[in-house]
Protein backbone atom coordinates (compact mmCIF):
# COMPACT_ATOMS: atom_id res chain seq x y z
CA UNK A 1 0.00 0.00 0.00
CA UNK A 2 1.34 3.17 -1.24
CA UNK A 3 1.46 6.01 1.67
CA UNK A 4 1.43 9.70 1.62
CA UNK A 5 3.12 12.15 3.48
CA UNK A 6 4.59 15.75 3.14
CA UNK A 7 7.83 16.30 2.25
CA UNK A 8 10.21 17.92 4.35
CA UNK A 9 9.90 21.69 4.58
CA UNK A 10 12.31 22.82 1.75
CA UNK A 11 13.43 26.13 -0.12
CA UNK A 12 13.06 25.75 -3.82
CA UNK A 13 14.76 27.94 -6.38
CA UNK A 14 14.63 27.66 -9.77
CA UNK A 15 18.40 28.58 -11.71
CA UNK A 16 18.46 29.34 -14.96
CA UNK A 17 21.47 29.45 -17.20
CA UNK A 18 23.49 28.48 -19.71
CA UNK A 19 25.43 25.27 -18.59
CA UNK A 20 28.89 26.11 -19.51
CA UNK A 21 28.79 29.24 -17.26
CA UNK A 22 27.53 27.90 -14.10
CA UNK A 23 30.08 25.96 -13.36
CA UNK A 24 30.59 28.77 -10.41
CA UNK A 25 27.05 27.76 -9.30
CA UNK A 26 28.80 23.94 -8.96
CA UNK A 27 31.17 24.99 -6.37
CA UNK A 28 28.21 27.04 -4.51
CA UNK A 29 26.23 23.92 -4.44
CA UNK A 30 29.08 21.42 -3.75
CA UNK A 31 28.72 19.00 -6.70
CA UNK A 32 27.70 18.98 -10.15
CA UNK A 33 24.93 19.74 -11.82
CA UNK A 34 23.08 17.27 -13.56
CA UNK A 35 23.67 17.71 -17.57
CA UNK A 36 21.68 14.09 -18.79
CA UNK A 37 18.04 15.24 -19.25
CA UNK A 38 15.59 14.36 -16.29
CA UNK A 39 18.58 12.92 -13.97
CA UNK A 40 18.91 14.49 -10.41
CA UNK A 41 22.32 15.25 -8.59
CA UNK A 42 22.51 16.24 -4.40
CA UNK A 43 24.86 15.73 -1.87
CA UNK A 44 23.73 16.87 1.91
CA UNK A 45 20.19 17.38 1.62
CA UNK A 46 20.63 19.54 -1.74
CA UNK A 47 19.43 18.60 -4.58
CA UNK A 48 19.07 19.48 -8.27
CA UNK A 49 16.59 18.41 -10.72
CA UNK A 50 16.80 19.02 -14.26
CA UNK A 51 14.42 20.24 -15.53
CA UNK A 52 15.34 21.63 -19.29
CA UNK A 53 18.52 22.34 -21.15
CA UNK A 54 18.56 25.32 -18.99
CA UNK A 55 16.56 24.52 -16.17
CA UNK A 56 17.30 23.00 -13.05
CA UNK A 57 14.76 23.31 -9.40
CA UNK A 58 17.28 23.29 -6.70
CA UNK A 59 16.34 21.78 -3.45
CA UNK A 60 16.99 21.80 -0.04
CA UNK A 61 16.34 22.36 3.76
CA UNK A 62 14.72 25.75 4.31
CA UNK A 63 16.82 26.57 6.97
CA UNK A 64 19.61 26.98 4.62
CA UNK A 65 17.53 28.66 2.24
CA UNK A 66 18.67 32.27 2.66
CA UNK A 67 22.40 31.06 3.42
CA UNK A 68 22.19 29.25 -0.44
CA UNK A 69 20.47 32.13 -2.25
CA UNK A 70 23.56 34.54 -1.07
CA UNK A 71 25.93 31.67 -1.94
CA UNK A 72 24.43 31.23 -5.41
CA UNK A 73 24.40 34.61 -6.11
CA UNK A 74 27.36 35.51 -5.73
CA UNK A 75 29.22 32.77 -7.12
CA UNK A 76 27.08 33.46 -10.26
CA UNK A 77 27.37 36.83 -10.68
CA UNK A 78 29.68 37.46 -13.42
CA UNK A 79 27.11 34.58 -15.13
CA UNK A 80 23.97 35.35 -17.41
CA UNK A 81 21.54 34.01 -14.90
CA UNK A 82 18.16 33.50 -13.18
CA UNK A 83 17.55 32.45 -9.63
CA UNK A 84 14.11 32.96 -8.18
CA UNK A 85 13.14 31.29 -5.13
CA UNK A 86 9.55 29.99 -5.77
CA UNK A 87 9.33 28.11 -2.25
CA UNK A 88 5.73 29.68 -1.42
CA UNK A 89 4.62 28.73 -5.57
CA UNK A 90 5.06 25.03 -4.55
CA UNK A 91 4.87 21.54 -1.94
CA UNK A 92 6.73 18.82 -1.89
CA UNK A 93 4.69 15.18 -1.25
CA UNK A 94 6.34 11.96 -0.55
CA UNK A 95 4.24 9.10 -1.99
CA UNK A 96 6.21 5.42 -0.55
CA UNK A 97 5.34 1.90 -0.64
CA UNK A 98 4.95 -1.29 -2.73
CA UNK A 99 2.48 0.09 -5.07
CA UNK A 100 3.35 3.66 -5.75
CA UNK A 101 3.68 2.65 -9.01
CA UNK A 102 0.23 1.79 -9.28
CA UNK A 103 -1.24 4.30 -7.44
CA UNK A 104 0.90 6.94 -9.47
CA UNK A 105 -0.39 4.77 -12.61
CA UNK A 106 -3.93 6.07 -11.96
CA UNK A 107 -3.67 9.63 -12.86
CA UNK A 108 -0.30 10.07 -14.70
CA UNK A 109 0.72 9.18 -18.86
CA UNK A 110 4.37 7.82 -18.20
CA UNK A 111 5.51 4.12 -17.44
CA UNK A 112 6.78 4.64 -14.22
CA UNK A 113 8.31 1.10 -14.02
CA UNK A 114 11.94 0.48 -12.50
CA UNK A 115 13.44 0.17 -15.63
CA UNK A 116 11.91 3.04 -17.47
CA UNK A 117 11.88 5.30 -14.40
CA UNK A 118 14.97 4.61 -12.37
CA UNK A 119 15.84 5.55 -9.24
CA UNK A 120 17.54 9.31 -9.52
CA UNK A 121 15.27 9.91 -12.59
CA UNK A 122 12.77 13.31 -12.67
CA UNK A 123 10.70 14.65 -15.01
CA UNK A 124 7.38 17.48 -15.27
CA UNK A 125 4.29 15.58 -16.11
CA UNK A 126 0.62 15.63 -15.15
CA UNK A 127 -1.27 13.98 -12.09
CA UNK A 128 -4.72 13.66 -13.44
CA UNK A 129 -5.28 17.81 -14.48
CA UNK A 130 -2.41 18.99 -12.48
CA UNK A 131 1.75 19.79 -13.80
CA UNK A 132 3.97 18.05 -11.44
CA UNK A 133 7.95 17.72 -10.89
CA UNK A 134 7.83 13.72 -10.47
CA UNK A 135 11.40 12.37 -9.06
CA UNK A 136 11.49 9.05 -8.08
CA UNK A 137 14.38 8.97 -4.93
CA UNK A 138 13.98 5.12 -4.14
CA UNK A 139 12.78 1.76 -5.91
CA UNK A 140 9.29 2.49 -3.94
CA UNK A 141 9.78 6.26 -3.16
CA UNK A 142 8.54 9.43 -5.26
CA UNK A 143 8.80 13.09 -4.91
CA UNK A 144 6.23 15.21 -5.97
CA UNK A 145 6.57 18.97 -6.43
CA UNK A 146 3.19 20.45 -6.97
CA UNK A 147 1.53 24.03 -7.36
CA UNK A 148 0.28 24.27 -3.72
CA UNK A 149 -3.05 25.89 -5.47
CA UNK A 150 -3.38 22.12 -7.27
CA UNK A 151 -1.99 20.48 -3.41
CA UNK A 152 -5.42 19.08 -2.21
CA UNK A 153 -6.61 18.03 -5.62
CA UNK A 154 -3.33 15.88 -6.17
CA UNK A 155 -3.51 14.30 -2.52
CA UNK A 156 -6.98 13.67 -3.07
CA UNK A 157 -5.93 11.98 -6.65
CA UNK A 158 -3.40 9.97 -4.57
CA UNK A 159 -5.67 8.95 -1.84
CA UNK A 160 -8.25 7.81 -4.17
CA UNK A 161 -5.94 6.22 -6.37
CA UNK A 162 -4.28 4.39 -3.52
CA UNK A 163 -7.40 3.39 -1.70
CA UNK A 164 -8.63 1.54 -4.98
CA UNK A 165 -5.18 -0.06 -5.45
CA UNK A 166 -4.82 -1.54 -2.36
Amino acid sequence: MAELSPALETARLILRGRPAELDAAEVALGFALPREACRSAGVSGRHALWLGPDEWLLLAPAAVADALTAMLEAATAQAPHALVDVSQRQIGLTLSGSDVEETLAAGCPLDLDLKAFPVGMCTRTVLAKAEIVLWRTDEATFHIEVWRSFSAYVRGILEVAGATVS
